[in-house]
């Protein structure tokens, strides 16, 4: 942990580091080919729609020495429609049948208890209607739109709206890849994977906000100065907070894991798989787009100002003039302006006047 937290404090001074906004196309390659991967996912396979919103009927038995891959069997036989059953931890099943009416429900439930051997009044039988499914994918795409315009609006106001553009392009790159995985590994969507989508946008944008925090102070006086470009300071950012949003990434990711790998896999809890994979894709590409897609976007949209290409241009003719001189480049300099920085975004926090730059 000690070389870890050294590593971070190095990462902070810039005495080393990645340059993410130089390599910045690699990533944004990357994530078009992974969105038309998990896009084409979703055209050619589509979503596994749970009970919950394609209608049907929801039978739990007690304990039963039938297997789970044998009472699939008897109940896709009895109802003539895809089931999926699975085991409960007092031995029982649950079993779920798309496209069944009252009726049809009735007869199905019948022929389980005759093929599980167990009496037909032990067979609880729930009948849930399509409208139901419709009610809760109406709200969720509310919650959706609500809470994307209500980022958008505050990320303006506390940072820039280009920023506020950058973090809703990585959202919209979150939920894409998140339920095209679900696309392609075919897991059931139901109102957990719906819980677990709206909640990994939260996740999604907090190692967004801060980078942006450390970007938005790093860059105060920024025309001021001719020794690092915006870009270079967005990617010092990106370096200074790596390990942070390594480490919070992490923390979060493995209950997650647990939850997924071992209450989903090894226990076979249909809800756990439901919601832990939501969470466990989306906080992953949380943290990816976060480092890799928003902040290389700000710099770029950035870049577009006229003060910006003005700033660039004397800080490379600068640059080419100190070279050609065949002077080293002033690294005082350079962190007596990343200093007064720091300062300005202390005094900006506790209210007091920030000092002119002299530089």
């Amino acid at each position: 942990m000690s070389k870890l937290g050294n590593l971070g404090a190095r990462l902070h001074r810039g005495e080393v580091g990645y340059d993410f906004i130089g390599n910045r196309k690699i990533w944004y390659g990357l994530s078009i080919l992974i969105t038309i991967t998990a896009i084409l996912g979703l055209t050619v396979r589509g979503l596994n729609m749970g009970i919950e919103f394609q209608g049907g009927a929801v039978f739990t038995t007690p304990k039963t020495s039938v297997s789970v891959s044998q009472a699939q069997e008897y109940a896709e036989e009895a109802s003539g429609h895809d089931a999926i059953v699975q085991g409960l931890g007092n031995g029982g099943l649950r079993i779920q049948v798309g496209g069944l009416d009252t009726a049809k429900s009735d007869q199905v439930r019948t022929e389980l208890a005759k093929d599980l051997g167990v009496t037909e009044d032990k067979i609880a039988a729930e009948l849930v209607g399509p409208s139901w499914g419709e009610q809760i994918a109406a709200k969720a795409w509310t919650g959706l739109a609500v809470f994307m315009i209500l980022v958008v609006i505050y990320l303006a106001i506390a940072f820039e709206w280009r920023m506020a553009v950058a973090a809703l392009v990585a959202l919209i790159h979150d939920i894409t890849i998140t339920v095209g995985i679900y696309s392609l590994v075919g897991f059931e969507v139901t109102v957990g994977t719906v819980i677990g989508l709206l909640t990994i946008l939260g996740y999604s944008l907090y190692d967004t906000v801060v980078v942006f925090d450390s970007l938005k102070e790093g860059t105060k006086g920024i025309t001021k100065q001719t020794r690092w470009t915006y870009s270079e300071i967005a990617n010092r950012s990106i370096n200074g907070t790596l390990v942070r949003s390594i480490n919070t990434t992490v923390v979060a990711l493995l209950p997650v894991a647990g939850l997924l790998f071992i209450g989903g896999g090894v226990l076979g809890a249909g809800m756990l798989n439901d919601i832990s994979l939501s969470l466990f894709v989306g906080l992953a590409a949380g943290a990816y787009s976060s480092i890799f897609i928003a902040t290389p976007l700000v710099a770029d949209l950035k870049e577009r100002e006229p003060a910006m290409k003005a700033l660039k241009k004397r800080v490379l003719a600068k640059r080419a003039n100190a070279a050609a001189k065949g002077e080293p480049l002033d690294v005082d300099e350079r962190d007596d302006f990343e200093d007064e920085a720091a300062v300005v975004g202390q005094r900006a926090r506790r209210g007091g006047r920030a000092p002119e730059h002299r530089g």
